[in-house]
């Protein structure tokens, strides 16, 4: 779990960054909650019932007090890993909050919480802790997790995916927008998701939603079906040109205007429609016309939230060719091509409220993933 100031802080790239990059465990669930009393209690139990040091009292009056203040929910990111050893890994990474790294000597930045947790020991009294801020919670062993995971199944049954917590001014041009961290960012082990995210994060929007996804072939067809023709149009007399200059080149002549538009309206349409099939298999390891459909890639999709939210979003995005994407931009740092490009931001509201349903975006798959491990370890 991101802890809520560690979100409010927008640190929670910097997390999945260290974790990812560092972890040889795939993330396979993501959501934000909004927990209520029930969740609060259950899991501060569970806490103190891993008492076994007094860190564990201290994780669990953190709980009682920062999940919920003032009556209002604060934004956790719950996310799930799996592998070999994932406990014992996930907490190594995440760092101890033992008495010898509490001083400012010790600290090393080589964990999550060397890195953004704060610990703060009175200079009179080394028992009594002034300021605590633990950044991340995770359980030490498989035991502590199936328990965690008990409580989050039940927490999560009948939720949806989009959190709201927040009254803006009445004033404030409020929008939603969907980004889409691409399959690329996912090939190998990698701290670029959360560098993405990161550079989201400067916006100072909200992330109000997120979810781990695969798109079905049906649904990247759907999804980029309204820049099908558009895309084709545009790239059809440039690959209709380049392959007019090749023939020039390889047969030393001159082709006529008549010729190149040929060309174009053949070649460069055909070419332009297979990048097209291309950008398809692209986001949901399926090709458009192909039998096979037992083929998946990971994207990670989230729901901003905040004034001009489109507007500030795309702008840290970058255009569509990282070629032409300004320095500091996302697609200029990790894009490749106008095909792969890094991630997707929704271009206005009405594409919002489209893309939205396609992907459902108010449907989570991690109950269904908790659900499911269970029924294999009980099976």
């Amino acid at each position: 779990m991101v802890t809520p100031y560690s979100i409010v802080k927008s640190r929670t790239g910097g997390v999945i960054a260290r974790l990812l990059s560092r972890l040889d465990l795939e993330l396979i669930g993501a959501q934000i909650i909004l927990p209520d009393e029930s969740f609060v209690n259950g899991y501060a139990k569970l806490l103190r019932e891993q008492n076994v040091i007094d860190d564990f009292t201290m994780l669990a009056d953190y709980v009682e007090q920062n999940f919920i203040s003032g009556g209002r929910a604060h934004r956790i990111l719950i996310l799930l890993f799996r592998g070999p050893d994932a406990c014992k890994k996930l907490t190594d990474i995440c760092g101890a909050l033992h008495a010898e790294n509490r001083g400012i000597e010790s600290l090393t930045g080589e964990t999550i919480r060397d890195t953004y947790a704060d610990l703060i020991i009175a200079a009179d009294d080394p028992r009594k802790v002034t300021y605590f801020e633990p950044a991340v919670l995770t359980p030490r062993t498989q035991d502590e997790a199936d328990k965690d995971l008990e409580l989050i199944a039940r927490f999560l049954k009948g939720k949806e995916n989009i959190v709201s917590n927040m009254e803006y001014p009445g004033t404030a041009q409020i929008e939603k927008t969907l980004v889409i961290i691409k399959p690329d960012n996912w090939s190998f082990a990698s701290s670029r998701p959360g560098t993405i995210l990161d550079m989201f994060s400067r916006t100072g929007m909200r992330i109000v939603g997120i979810k781990i996804h695969e798109f079905t072939r049906e649904e990247a067809l759907e999804f980029y079906g309204p820049v099908e023709a558009a895309l084709k149009e545009k790239l059809a007399p440039v690959f209709g040109s380049k392959a007019a200059e090749i023939l020039e080149r390889e047969f030393d002549l001159a082709l006529s205007s008549e010729t190149k538009t040929l060309i174009t309206n053949s070649f460069g349409r055909e070419y332009a429609e297979s990048q097209f099939k291309k950008l398809i298999e692209f986001m949901s390891g399926m090709r458009p016309g192909s039998d096979r459909d037992d083929q998946h890639v990971k994207t990670m999709i989230l729901v901003y939230e905040g004034e001009s939210a489109v507007q500030k979003i795309r702008e840290v995005l970058g255009p569509t060719d990282p070629l032409k994407a300004p320095g500091g931009t996302v697609r200029r740092e990790f894009g490749s091509n106008v095909m792969v490009n890094t991630a997707h931001a929704s271009d206005s509201t009405e594409s919002f409220n489209r893309e939205k349903e396609i992907v459902k975006i108010h449907v989570n798959t991690l109950l269904g993933i908790i659900e499911d491990y269970f029924k294999q370890c009980r099976g």
